[in-house]
């Protein structure tokens, strides 16, 4: 496999980094001290082109593809997690989930504003009872008609806050558990529909994650998205893409972290040397990159997968879990070479280090990886 990257794939990851060096580093430590979204630069990255990479042309993308928006992905992470998991979001849950499961009415009337920034987009599973475990989801939808009705709570939403356009998933054959699942291509302006509680949290907290509440939302049945009762087959087709996000979120992350623990260690003088010129920390920092080289190689790789329409489940799981845990032990070594100072926030790891740790929890878990992977090796 060829891993080099085409001129424009390196001058749309290269307009990424001036992105987030202009629009994001400069107002990324005080929005995380105030728990705000930078929603002016989500929105400009949809102008920019940032939200449609993996969308043809003819429906509003750019086209550029996973490789490329696995290299954006990086380039935002390492600035600011909360506002690239936004990004993440909007690429790899939603707009995929149009794309492979959505109609030709839905595809035009949705995707041209998703891929603008117009619209924005969330992708709301989680429950408080249903994790990991979708057959334990409560939300229903009862068909009256031409009609659904829609009540219940999820939880955890990413871009909740803002989002104009949610793809949600209700039971609407509760007897079957997972088999009963059905998605749902929702306006956030359907009546009934509210957004809840806007959760507090340890890290990416320039992200929104809410609450969604459905009291009695009347939607068409043309918002079903695929096939009724086939819901799960959505879900886990389009997380497969979703962990390829993640796993960029994760490696963008830890680059920033060793780039923060070389800057650190050539700057700090103990025992009247640099930090930099003890050899137990240069091979701390030695292993810090070798792990981090392995997970660009995977990242890269899964992506070319996408790319070229290759099935990917096993592998994007295997980056994923490698990735999210490679980028704990990164950010660990980071902040422990700036010691104090690290634990301060004034210094950025201590940021990174709170960022990184969501990185092994949503979509899917570091166990639920696991499961995934070990079926496709036992399927074998």
């Amino acid at each position: 496999m060829d891993f080099d990257l085409t001129e424009e794939q390196r001058m749309v990851i290269d307009e990424a980094r001036k992105f987030a060096d202009k629009a994001l580093a400069p107002v990324v430590a005080e929005l995380d001290e105030k728990q705000e979204c930078n929603l002016a630069a989500i929105r400009e990255l949809g102008e920019l082109g940032f939200l449609g990479m993996t969308v043809p042309e003819e429906f509003g993308g750019t086209g550029f593809g996973a490789v490329a928006y696995v290299g954006v992905m990086i380039e935002l992470s390492k600035v600011d997690a909360g506002t690239a998991v936004a990004v993440s979001v909007q690429n790899s849950l939603v707009n995929d989930a149009v794309m492979k499961f959505g109609t030709e009415a839905q595809k035009q009337g949705f995707l041209p504003k998703l891929t603008s920034g117009e619209w924005l987009g969330a992708f709301s599973l989680t429950e408080a009872g249903a994790g990991s475990d979708p057959g334990s989801l409560r939300a229903t939808a009862v068909r009256d008609g031409d009609s659904f009705v829609l009540n219940g709570t999820k939880n955890f939403t990413t871009n909740g806050g803002f989002a104009d356009v949610v793809i949600a998933f209700f039971q609407t054959d509760p007897g079957k558990g997972a088999k009963g699942i059905s998605a749902f291509l929702l306006r956030s302006d359907v009546p009934g529909f509210a957004v809840g509680k806007h959760e507090n949290k340890l890290g990416i907290r320039t992200s929104s994650t809410t609450e969604m509440v459905y009291t009695d939302c009347r939607v068409p049945a043309t918002c079903l998205l695929g096939i009724e009762n086939k819901g799960l087959n959505v879900a886990l087709a389009t997380l497969d893409g979703g962990r390829i996000g993640i796993a960029a979120q994760a490696v963008g992350i830890a680059q920033a972290a060793l780039d923060e623990a070389v800057k650190y260690a050539k700057e700090r003088i103990q025992f009247g040397h640099r930090l930099a010129d003890f050899q137990a920390l240069q091979f701390t920092l030695a292993d810090m990159a070798v792990d981090l080289e392995v997970a660009k190689t995977m990242l890269y790789r899964v992506a070319g997968m996408k790319d070229a329409g290759e099935k990917h489940t096993r592998e994007s799981a295997i980056a994923k879990l490698f990735a999210s845990e490679m980028s704990h032990r990164v950010c660990h070594k980071s902040l422990q070479i700036h010691g104090g100072y690290g634990y301060m926030k004034d210094y950025k790891i201590e940021r990174l280090y709170r960022d990184q740790r969501i990185t092994e929890i949503y979509e899917g878990t570091s166990e639920i990886q696991r499961v995934v992977i070990a079926r496709a090796l036992l399927a074998e």
